[in-house]
């Protein structure tokens, strides 16, 4: 069982920029396809990006398409979101999650294991 822990959340003001960091517990974490998914009070959580198990590939939400990028460090078992440009609107609870499936990536419904979440809130 893969235990995941996301940190680097916090209260920025909008034009921002952060870098949540998910450490995994497991060596095999460059056996998983990973994922960034964010959910914000009262709503549905959100798919964000997710990488492939090499890092080599990547998929971002096209409403987060330019200010966030997804990067992983299988050597030190550990997945990142790079924010930049925070909006007010990118306030949320963020995830990290993973999967040994490679399909339908951006479905919360694809991933096994999930962490507990970080909060980003953006002033305005």
């Amino acid at each position: 069982q893969v235990q995941l822990v996301e940190s680097g959340g916090g209260l920025v003001q909008a034009g921002g920029s952060l870098r949540l960091s998910c450490a995994a517990s497991d060596r095999t974490f460059s056996n998983y396809l990973m994922g960034w998914f964010r959910q914000a009070p009262g709503k549905e959580r959100e798919f964000v990006a997710t990488i492939s198990p090499s890092g080599g590939s990547t998929y971002v939400a096209e409403s987060v398409k330019g200010r966030f990028a997804i990067s992983r460090d299988n050597a030190k078992n550990t997945l990142y979101l790079q924010i930049d440009s925070l909006k007010p609107e990118d306030t949320a609870v963020y995830y990290c999650a993973a999967s040994a499936s490679s399909r339908g990536v951006a479905r919360a419904e694809t991933y096994t294991y999930w962490g507990q979440g970080t909060q980003v809130t953006v002033s305005s």
